[in-house]
């Protein structure tokens, strides 16, 4: 199902791997943002804890 691109297709389907490419680093970041915020907070809720 793949439509004719003609001259083009190395330009789309690069745009298309770079769109994807994008994407995942975008959401790799932000689990890792996530994980590292996640950890602060229960640093922090331990410290109210003891003290």
């Amino acid at each position: 199902m793949m439509p004719d691109l003609g001259k083009y297709a190395g330009a789309v389907l690069s745009s298309y791997a770079l769109s994807i490419l994008l994407i995942v680093v975008l959401v790799v970041a932000s689990v890792l943002r996530a994980r590292k915020v996640k950890a602060e907070l229960a640093q922090i809720e331990e410290r109210q804890k003891l003290g």
